[in-house]
Order: structure tokens, then sequence, then C-alpha cells
């Protein structure tokens, strides 16, 4: 599917007003996607799994207005309290899905949401954010057009999260999904993620993911920024060449349930993306020294104990641990007597993969 077959043609029912609430989970790359084209196109694929703890809520009520106008209507509060700062970024998305939403001017809405983790945490909120509110919007077109199938439902929501924040359609589902035109596989899209389609050993079901707070402020560099650094990055084209071949990697990794192959995989694609911040022009560092701590004592740790505990990283000094469900105890041990100490204020976050999104 492509973007014309979610340019609806009419609908069937009239809908005056009403409510809709969904939670959506926020997820981690694997395969890191890092620069993108125009209309939030990625340049590489990427996989991700869902997380189940780490979610945005956002219901979105409706009210038809008498006359359609030539703005678009909305309130917004977050966490129960107005949040104008949010208001640029909606009103980008509405500007960008109106043509697959042509409802959105005949209505005001008003927008409520809140997350689940501190929002000044430094976890990225976009994807569960962008994500919870599309999903609400396809509510809400799903009352209009009644015959929509759930399949086309969830592709169309991934497609519009996609334009709020290119992560953000990784997590209308899950636990595995995969974003990104890719040679060798099957159904992959540039347009919307899809769920992985190919055998996933038993040992990746469950895998657990402590989320360490190194740093909470405000990174130098946002991620748009440094996604637009990649259009004349020096080593940009090999970059790319590497995610395709680590998807490809990943295939036989996921079914032999092969976790020293998942490891250097992982590791390496969170390394690789902090590189390519550190040689783009203007370069610049996210990492903090707290950042390597940890990382260091993970691999030493790992060689200690012959663990599978590893590490991966966002565009951000954070780290995520990951590590399957059967060494949850050893390594739980590990983050609280070894990691803590390194967090801000001995923050961190226990999540687990997710499912997805729910309708609440």
């Amino acid at each position: 599917m492509t973007g014309t077959d979610f340019v609806p043609l009419a609908y069937s029912k009239k809908i005056a007003n009403g409510k809709i609430t969904w939670k959506s989970p926020s997820n981690i790359a694997l395969v890191k996607y890092w620069g993108k084209k125009e209309n939030q196109i990625p340049a590489n694929p990427s996989i991700s799994f869902t997380l189940d703890t780490c979610a945005t809520t956002t219901t979105v009520s409706y009210q038809k207005l008498e006359e359609e106008g030539n703005e678009f209507s909305f309130d917004l509060r977050f966490e129960g309290k107005p949040k104008e700062s949010f208001r640029p970024k909606i009103l980008t998305f509405f500007q960008r899905v109106e043509k697959y939403l042509p409802f959105l001017k005949s209505y005001h809405f008003t927008i409520e949401t809140s997350n689940s983790f501190p929002h000044s945490s430094g976890i990225a909120s976009s994807a569960s954010g962008m994500s919870a509110l599309s999903l609400c919007l396809m509510s809400l077109e799903k009352e209009l057009h009644p015959e929509m199938s759930g399949e086309y439902f969830n592709k169309k929501a991934s497609f519009l999260a996609r334009l709020g924040s290119g992560s953000a359609c990784r997590s209308i589902e899950g636990d595995l999904m995969e974003w990104g035109l890719h040679s060798d596989t099957e159904g992959s899209s540039n347009e919307y993620a899809i769920k992985y389609p190919y055998p996933v050993h038993e040992v990746f079901k469950n895998y657990q993911d402590t989320i360490l707070l190194v740093d909470k402020g405000q990174k130098q560099v946002s991620s748009t920024v440094g996604h637009d650094l990649m259009h004349d990055h020096p080593f940009a084209e090999k970059r790319f060449s590497q995610a395709h071949t680590n998807l490809t990697k990943l295939r036989s990794v996921f079914a032999d349930g092969d976790l020293d192959g998942f490891i250097k995989i992982v590791e390496s694609e969170a390394l690789t993306l902090h590189a390519m911040m550190m040689t783009s022009l203007p370069y610049f560092i996210l990492m903090k020294p707290n950042t390597l701590e940890i990382i260091n004592k993970i691999w030493s740790f790992r060689e200690r104990t012959n663990s599978h505990v590893c590490f991966t990283l966002d565009a951000g000094a954070n780290v995520h641990v990951l590590y399957p469900e059967a060494e949850k105890e050893i390594v739980y041990q590990f983050i609280k007597n070894e990691l803590v100490a390194y967090c801000e204020n001995g923050q961190y976050i226990c999540d687990a993969i997710g499912y997805g999104a729910k309708k609440m």
C-alpha cells in the first residue's frame, strides 16, 4: 500500500461528537534509523522492540463545528494542564495528514495526554505520543466508515504516526516491528511499519529492558537536526548499507535464538548511531561520561558471568539494558548493585517487550 491508498473517498456515517482514548507504547530500535528523506521517509530500514510500561495515554474529545473553518480547531492539555509548547508540533502534524483525514477541519478537538514516565526523563515521548494521537483519529475515522478492516486500520494508523514522528510508526503493534523498505523482508515498506514476518525463537519473547536515566536534561541537538545532518555525511551510504546487512543477519539470529549474535548487532548499531553524530558536520556528542561507565560495567559483567545482558542507546545519554527473561534476577541485581549509581538521582525504569497499543 502507498499513501494514495490512505486517501478516503467518502464516509458512510455522520458523527456529531464523542470521545476516544488510546494508550500507546514507546519502542526501542535494535537496528537504528538515522537520516530521512522528504515526507518522513527513512534513509534506511529499522527494527524495534515495542515496549510495555513506557507509554502515552491520549484522549481525544471531538465536537462537530457548525461551520467548517479554514483553520484547525483544537485545545491541548498535558497531564491536566494547557501545553502551548506542544501546539506547533500538533499543527504541523494536522497539516501533513489533512489529505488523509479530510474531516479534521470539521471538528473541534480537545486532546488530553499523559505519559507513564516523567516527561523530563530523557525518554523520547514522540513515538508513544504521536502513535496514540494517530490511533484516536483513526478511531474517529472508523466511526465515520465502520466497514474499515482491522488490517487497514493498523496500516493507516502507522502511516499517519510516521508523519508525526518517524519512529512512532513502530509503536502501533508489537512485539517486533520493522519499518523501511528492505529487499530481504517481504511486505516491508517506507510508508508504515509491519510486524516482523519471520520466525522468532522463544528466548526473545518477553525480553527485558531496564532504562537507566543517565541525563534528563534537554539534548543539545534534536533528533530532527541529527537526521538532517546525514544528508551530506561522509559515511552515510556505508551506514545505510550496514543497516540493511544487519537486518538480514538478524533473520537467522532471531530464528536460532542466537544471543551472542544479537548482542554483537545491537551494541554495534548503538555505537554506530553515536559515531554518526560524532562524525557529522557540525559534530556533536550526546553520550555522557556515565553512559560510558555503564557500557564498560556491562561489558565487564558479561565477561565475568557469561550473562547475555547487552545495551542499546537512543539519540541521547540514557542506556537501555536488554536481557532475556531467564536472566532477570541476576541482571537486575547487577543493575541495582553497580549501575544505578550512574543514573541521575538513581532513577531507572523497568520495562519489557510489549504487544502494541490498546484502546481504553
